[in-house]
């Protein structure tokens, strides 16, 4: 009995002498330098900080520890890039190696993480739904032919805002963006309007709600063994929201399942049954739980980030009064007062567009972008990103990093007058991802919002946007 006992020992022993070996010419192999980082009694005087305000927190970190920092709470490794080089690297030089995400605990609400196209890994499935929106959603034909739904929304979203004014109302800039940017995207899914009315603020909680959730610290996360208990409730209460949202997906798809099955059916052209056609013709490749899923990821995405930039946009106008000015007088100039502004006046208003970028610099929909995980051990500006860890960009940090922007916390539209975009993204990599994802959206918004207010005199100079829209850090 001896024996055997004291062989195990030794075979334990060796197997961590042998480990301990291994890991000690990995590191020597890999120059393995781990970024600094807080300790937990820092991170624990932070809490709340981080809590509330995450983005702010971590900037303020990284005055302290550097644009590549280290957070290690429990079992988890977080590393946090503040910097536009270390975000150059991971985004375009490693970007195979940072390509998968990590799948927070709030991601296993109704298994969202097995059929979200933004946290699945790269795999076949990822691949052919990433192919079905890039070719059904976003491709040049698809936008092209949605010109006129667009503009019947903005339309829509200017009445609003006009007969609210007309009534002495205050106006909810993000609530009515929001409300037009939800109905555009239904109809592009479904061919019919989500939200009955404007006043209906429903919708706009629930989504607001899933993206405050995904982005709040959770205990889990970083203490796995606590999974059962949810102690913060945050999947509890993220399944309730998704279950809100396809209780009204369901009914939709499943009446156009029905109707698909008539002889008379007429296609809508839809996004719905774009899918449903390439389900019936391959049910491997897409189904209804991954249709539902999809539409989930792209109303959250496509939302409530578009209001929040229009939102945040046309309050740094208020409070700067010579930049409201500009962006009248370049309209009125350019499209004249009582015109209605097209997409393809865009590009006649460079002020406009230099608005639009100034704001997103400054109040990015998503501050803190969402989680990558590092594939293996990875050099990143001469440190070492370890093997499984959570990667953050802190974008809010890096749209005011005064070593790349001048006057980085004011508000000033004329640094993109004279700059080349190329130069600016190359600058500022992260603001290309910025540039031709929402920005778009946001400046047709945005352009028949200013011209109803140049061209309508009724529209008085008090009338007052909510006060969510004023205050911001």
């Amino acid at each position: 009995m001896d024996t055997v006992v004291s062989t195990m020992l030794l075979l334990i022993m060796l197997a961590c002498t042998l480990k301990l070996i291994h890991l000690h010419a990995r590191s020597r192999k890999l120059n393995y330098k781990l970024p600094p980082g807080p300790s937990i009694l820092t991170i624990i005087r932070n809490s709340l900080e981080l809590y509330k305000k995450p983005q702010q927190t971590m900037a303020k970190l990284a005055k302290v520890y550097g644009p590549i920092m280290r957070f290690k709470i429990g079992q988890a490794t977080t590393i946090i890039i503040s910097s536009t080089d270390a975000t150059k690297e991971i985004l375009q030089t490693h970007d195979t190696l940072f390509a998968d995400r990590t799948n927070p605990d709030i991601t296993t609400a109704y298994n969202h993480n097995n059929y979200s196209l933004v946290f699945l890994p790269v795999s076949p499935l990822w691949q052919e739904l990433r192919k079905i929106c890039h070719g059904n959603l976003f491709s040049t034909k698809t936008l092209d032919s949605s010109q006129d739904l667009r503009r019947k929304k903005l339309h829509e979203l200017l009445g609003d805002i006009r007969q609210s004014s007309l009534k002495g109302e205050t106006v909810d800039v993000g609530r009515a963006a929001f409300m037009a940017c939800i109905n555009f995207l239904s109809y592009t899914f479904v061919s019919e309007d989500f939200v009955p009315s404007v006043g209906d603020g429903e919708y706009k909680h629930i989504v607001g709600t899933l993206l405050k959730a995904t982005g709040t610290p959770n205990l889990v996360d970083y203490f796995p063994m606590l999974r059962m208990f949810d102690p913060q409730g945050i999947r509890r209460h993220t399944t309730d929201y998704i279950d809100k949202l396809f209780d009204v997906l369901d009914p939709l798809i499943e009446n156009r399942m029905k109707m698909r099955r008539e002889n008379d059916y007429a296609t809508n052209n839809d996004m719905l049954d774009i899918l449903l056609e390439i389900s019936e013709r391959s049910s491997e490749k897409i189904h209804k739980k991954q249709i539902k899923h999809l539409f989930l990821d792209l109303l959250v995405a496509g939302t409530d980030t578009t209001a929040y930039g229009l939102e945040r946009t046309m309050s740094e106008l208020m409070h700067n009064p010579e930049a409201m000015a500009k962006a009248k007088k370049e309209l009125a100039e350019t499209i004249g007062v009582g015109k209605v502004v097209e997409e393809s006046d865009v590009a006649r208003l460079p002020y406009l567009q230099a608005v639009i970028k100034e704001s997103l610099r400054m109040h990015p929909p998503a501050p803190m972008l969402l989680p990558r995980r590092a594939k293996r051990d990875v050099q990143v500006c001469g440190y070492t990103i370890p093997q499984g860890a959570q990667v953050l960009i802190n974008e809010w940090a890096i749209g005011r990093n005064p070593q790349v922007w001048d006057n980085a916390h004011v508000f000033s539209p004329e640094r993109f007058l004279h700059s080349d975009i190329d130069t600016v993204l190359i600058s500022f990599p992260i603001f290309s991802f910025l540039y031709f994802g929402i920005n778009s959206q946001i400046i047709f918004c945005f352009n028949i919002y200013v011209n109803a207010r140049v061209r309508s005199r009724s529209v008085r100079e008090e009338d007052t946007v909510s006060s969510q829209c004023i205050q911001f850090d």
